[in-house]
């Protein structure tokens, strides 16, 4: 039996008056209020009002939103931070994602309706509360004025949509299905781990809901079946009224692709466009920086480490509510697009994403493990093993906070099981700042393949640092099929001394579920076999590697 730790709903703030929403179909739903002013002379008068949606409770240490309460109501804003419906103290079934734009429409209405509310509220918030910002936003309320959504996606969460016509879709995450069995199970949050040498983890995931002694609602409308209930009300949820949204992703987080994918579906809705700012930092999902005092890269933080965070954090999105929400300055006072050089102190900032004066440059994989302008002439196939009883191993034990372990890649290029492509080494320093994509021709003697692709900067020293990645699975993999493999957007200086790498393998894990050899769920388990795979350098289908570079010369 799994050791399970359950984590009940912290004591509420003392900064805070507790209240409770009642919702359409009559669920209440928890919230702590915080009001501006100084102790014992609370401003009640009518102001406006940033709303934080969440379910890693409103009170608990984690998310530290009490502290950040405090921040915003400093610069005069009420402060609503809710627990999300079935979570902590609120009522009603712990369902991921389904309930959050009727939920978030109510509790926008109930605040017009107080004293204290002068009809504006604004959101801010990271990862699944950054979704809630979306789901409300998708509401069309007219109250909404702007939010602020951090390091998350409309798309959070959603497993792999299991199309049978489809050759190719991503990969699944080895935290698709932990999710609903830990932070969205009840009410409380309920940790623990499967034991990863094993394969089975469906069966693991039924012994822990026996131990619970109840099932998991948001478990099993995902698995064996999945029952994608819809999310937004129009479909898209930026078919509606658009708000001014500031839009904050990390170049390492690993939800930076649904990141990445709403930025390009709201290119194509004008009236949202027109109102998207985008802010990209050297952060991860955990909001670990690249450059970072090794004091402050622990997972525990202070509070004083913690109140230190949170003008960069949060003074951002306080610049934008004053133009957005309070209608103080002018549009152009924000810049569309503010960005980090990772590698770099400081922000830079262009009217586009990728910013103008960018060029795209192509180098080419080669029999020799070499990344070269020209493509060669002739098609070579490499190949290589997929053991699923030796997995390549995922770099980092926390796939949420990779620039809290910082790892060095090298050796996983080491590997029998990874192709390994190295560029010259550069004469002068490198800008990258945009989008970088793969083309690979590949195949198995299996049934299913996954490719991942890495992108590595290697020091002088032989350390390699991973600064983009992506990720493809082909089905059918026994025919042959050129896959386009998108590797997110980079900013990001290379120095003069160092070399690109590019790491090819079949898995990733546990980051990632991986195959068992045999084209069954990975999550069921069962017979483990090993597969023959295939990758085509040269010729016409060449491994071709795409790069987006803003200054200098690739050798």
């Amino acid at each position: 039996m799994p050791s399970i730790v359950r984590i009940p709903p912290a004591p509420e703030s003392p900064l805070s008056n507790a209240v409770r929403i009642r919702t359409r179909d009559g669920v209440l739903l928890a919230a702590d209020l915080y009001l501006p002013g100084a102790p014992g002379i609370v401003d009640d008068s009518p102001g406006d009002t940033i709303l934080i949606r969440l379910p890693y409770d409103k009170s608990g240490v984690y998310c530290f939103i009490p502290l950040i309460a405090e921040y915003l109501t400093q610069h005069g804003y009420r402060v609503l931070a809710q627990d999300v419906r079935g979570k902590f103290r609120s009522e009603g079934d712990a369902l991921l994602n389904v309930n959050e734009v009727d939920d978030g429409y109510d509790t926008i209405e109930w605040i017009t309706q107080q004293a204290w509310s002068n009809g504006r509220v604004a959101m801010w918030g990271d990862s699944y509360y950054g979704y809630t910002q979306w789901a409300a936003a998708s509401s069309g309320h007219p109250a909404l004025k702007a939010i602020s959504p951090r390091v998350t996606g409309t798309q959070l969460g959603e497993p792999v949509r299991r199309e049978a016509s489809d050759r190719t879709r991503r990969v699944e995450w080895g935290v698709t299905y932990m999710y609903p069995l830990t932070q969205f199970f009840e009410n409380d949050a309920l940790y623990w781990e499967p034991d990863w040498s094993r394969r089975d983890f469906a069966a693991q995931a039924e012994a822990f809901m026996t131990q619970i002694g109840h099932r998991g609602l948001s478990y099993d409308q995902w698995y064996p079946n999945p029952v994608l209930l819809p999310r937004f009300p129009q479909g898209s949820p930026f078919a509606g009224r658009s708000v001014p949204v500031l839009h904050t992703i990390g170049w390492w987080d690993n939800c930076a692709p649904l990141s990445w994918a709403d930025v390009k579906a709201i290119k194509q809705h004008p009236n949202w466009d027109a109102h998207h700012y985008l802010r990209i930092e050297p952060i991860d999902h955990e909001g670990f920086q690249l450059i970072e005092a090794d004091g402050d890269r622990v997972m525990d933080r202070t509070e004083a480490q913690i109140r230190a965070l949170l003008p960069r954090t949060l003074d951002p999105t306080l610049a934008f509510f004053e133009v957005f929400v309070r209608g103080n300055g002018s549009a152009s006072d924000i810049p569309r697009v503010a960005w980090n050089l990772a590698g770099t102190e400081g922000m830079r900032e262009s009217a586009t994403w990728p910013p103008a004066g960018v060029r795209t440059l192509t180098r080419y994989a080669t029999a020799d493990g070499s990344l070269r302008v020209e493509r060669p002439v002739e098609p070579t196939t490499l190949e290589w093993i997929h053991d699923p009883v030796d997995l390549v191993p995922s770099s980092v034990p926390d796939a949420f906070a990779y620039l809290l372990t910082l790892p060095d890649e090298a050796s996983i290029g080491d590997r029998d099981d990874v192709l390994r492509f190295d560029g010259a080494v550069l004469e002068t320093d490198v800008d990258l700042a945009g989008p970088v994509a793969v083309s690979a021709r590949v195949a198995s003697d299996g049934p299913v393949l996954d490719c991942f692709v890495r992108l590595l900067d290697v020091a002088p020293d032989g350390s390699a640092l991973r600064i983009a990645r992506g990720q493809l699975q082909l089905r059918d993999a026994t025919s042959p099929e050129t896959l386009e493999i998108d590797l997110g957007h980079v900013g990001y200086r290379l120095r003069a001394g160092h070399r690109l790498r590019v790491h090819v393998s079949s898995s990733d894990y546990p980051e990632f579920l991986p195959q068992n050899g045999t084209g069954a769920d990975p999550w069921t388990g069962g017979e483990l076999q090993a597969n023959r795979q295939r990758l085509v350098v040269g010729g016409a289908d060449a491994f071709a590697l795409a790069l987006t570079v803003l200054e200098g010369e690739l050798p």
